[in-house]
């Protein structure tokens, strides 16, 4: 019967975070897209996401990248915002697989690389100097 009773005896469930669990966006300094379900946020924006997905775009296509759990510290969050589910699916844009996304991705970088150096070579027969984007901040 003590066990019985041990077994009829509900936990108290964890205290509930004010916020919902909402699907949220979040766009990193890094300019990275995080998507997943706000578990947590404090007065400093840190915040827990689950079932995060990093979501990257090329043109009019997206891949999304499973992450699990995600700790995102305040300073890191450039903009946070509630996805409408109604409306997530109403999307112009393609969702392909992470290989394919990846790939164009990269492809992307490498044309912009190769843009900048035309650009600085441009400006290098003209006599003008450009900084090297690596030695400034981003931001």
């Amino acid at each position: 019967s003590h066990a019985r009773s041990w077994l009829t005896h509900t936990p108290t469930p964890p205290p509930r975070s004010p916020y919902p669990a909402e699907k949220h966006l979040v766009l990193l300094r890094d300019g990275r897209t995080l998507i997943g379900y706000l578990r947590s946020i404090d007065q400093f924006a840190n915040l827990v996401l689950h079932q995060t997905v990093e979501r990257i775009h090329v043109g009019k296509k997206y891949g999304d990248i499973p992450r699990g759990i995600f700790v995102v510290r305040g300073e890191n969050v450039v903009l946070l915002g509630e996805i409408d589910l109604e409306k997530e699916s109403d999307t112009p844009l393609q969702q392909v697989s992470i290989e394919e996304i990846l790939e164009e991705q990269r492809v992307e970088q490498q044309a912009r690389q190769e843009s900048e150096k035309l650009k600085v070579q441009a400006l290098k027969e003209r006599g003008l100097s450009v900084p090297r984007a690596d030695t400034l901040d981003e931001y």
